[in-house]
């Protein structure tokens, strides 16, 4: 008998991962101007479906942490928040750090690793699929701003916090940046983490509404090992079914085009005001 899930993209770093009654949501933002329509939005109606809902902020940075995500604990079902130990006391949950394991319930347990920037990332583990979120890790590297000297800093401290990751058993989603802001070199944290941990499929995230990004990278370092998926329009899904044997079968449903953001609309400069580029000093 397979376990059925669905993975939805909203818009940046944000998803959400539905099993079942289960419902997990990751670094959810509706942007800085609100772009994310308003009918691809998380409501608290939507939300009394599920017999239970985790909240996860990998860190405070605002395109990671919108307090949206406390409203919803209007819509009268449990909300626990898993946030990360840097996070102003003025947002409630439960404060982690990297290398704290736990369980929240039965079937979903989570385990806590490092970032190279603000926070931690996750991977979680729900009815035997292993998701991962990977934040803000990344290796940030900016050849104009940067001496050789941080660059490398920068590179050894990457390799360092993936290392854990790559001890873990099978990671069979994995949900990781691809900056267009570091240029041509905007995929090699993505591409080192694919040779690196190996999971079975990688969704790039993080690419500041810019979809060619996502799909190039996609197209450029699918393999037989890790098959690459880019979702790139805010409700966006895989629906996947996982067998007993571990198999995993996986279908994008087709779906109406999103009316255009309001950043594209105006035109605006898409990097204005984010939370990068990092002080590696």
């Amino acid at each position: 008998m397979s376990q059925s899930y669905e993975l939805t993209y909203y818009m940046h770093s944000g998803f959400s991962l539905a099993c079942d009654d289960i419902l997990l949501v990751f670094d959810y933002w509706l942007g800085e101007f609100g772009e994310l329509p308003v009918d691809r939005r998380i409501t608290p109606i939507w939300l009394r479906q599920f017999r239970a809902v985790y909240v996860f902020i990998s860190h405070s940075h605002p395109d990671h942490l919108d307090p949206e995500v406390y409203a919803w604990q209007d819509a009268g079902i449990p909300i626990q928040y898993i946030v990360s130990y840097e996070l102003p006391a003025s947002f409630g949950g439960r404060r982690v750090s990297p290398g704290d394991e736990f369980t929240l319930e039965e079937g979903l347990t989570v385990k806590v690793f490092d970032s190279t920037d603000l926070g931690v990332s996750f991977l979680t583990e729900v009815r035997g699929l292993r998701f991962f979120h990977a934040g803000d890790l990344n290796f940030w590297h900016w050849r104009e701003e940067s001496t050789a000297a941080e660059i490398d800093e920068a590179e050894a401290a990457f390799h360092t916090a993936c290392e854990p990751l790559t001890q873990e058993k099978q990671i069979d989603l994995a949900c990781f940046p691809v900056d267009p802001r570091q240029g041509q070199l905007f995929d090699v944290g993505a591409v080192y983490f694919l040779m690196t941990v190996k999971p079975r499929v990688l969704l790039p995230m993080h690419f500041w509404e810019r979809a060619e990004i996502a799909l190039e990278f996609a197209r450029r370092n699918r393999s037989r090992q890790s098959e690459v998926i880019a979702l790139t329009q805010p409700g966006e899904r895989v629906l996947i079914d996982m067998e007993d044997d571990g198999f995993l079968n996986l279908a994008i449903p087709e779906m109406r085009t999103a009316a255009p953001t309001r950043r594209a609309q105006e035109g605006a400069d898409p990097f204005a005001g984010s939370d990068l580029p990092v002080d590696l000093g």
